[in-house]
C-alpha cells in the first residue's frame, strides 16, 4: 500500500481533533442551553409553530431541539429562542 492511500486511510478512520464541531466548550455550553430551552418550552402557553414564527427561525428547528437533535442548531439559535420564550413568560 503505497504512503499516500495509507495516510488517507488514516485520516477517515480518526478525523483531525481540531475540528470547530468538536469543540467540547461549545458542546457543553449549547447541552445546558437546550435543557433550559426545552424546560421553558414545556411550561410556555406558546406551541412550537409560534416560537418558530417568533423567533424567525424555520419550524423544523423548533422541531430538532425538542427532539434533542443539538448538533442542528447553533448558538445563537439557541439563545434566540430562549429570548424569545423567556420573554413571553415574562409577559405573563
Amino acid at each position: 500500500m503505497s504512503t499516500a492511500r495509507q495516510s488517507r486511510s488514516a485520516e477517515l478512520l480518526d478525523p483531525p481533533r481540531s475540528s470547530p464541531d468538536l469543540d467540547v466548550r461549545d458542546l457543553e455550553q449549547r447541552t445546558r442551553l437546550m435543557r433550559i430551552v426545552t424546560r421553558l418550552i414545556a411550561v410556555s402557553d406558546l406551541g412550537s409553530r409560534e416560537i418558530a414564527r417568533r423567533a424567525g427561525l424555520p419550524m423544523q428547528k423548533i422541531s430538532d431541539l425538542l427532539a434533542g437533535k443539538l448538533e442542528h442548531l447553533s448558538i445563537d439559535e439557541l439563545r434566540l429562542v430562549h429570548r424569545t420564550v423567556a420573554e413571553q413568560g415574562a409577559t405573563h
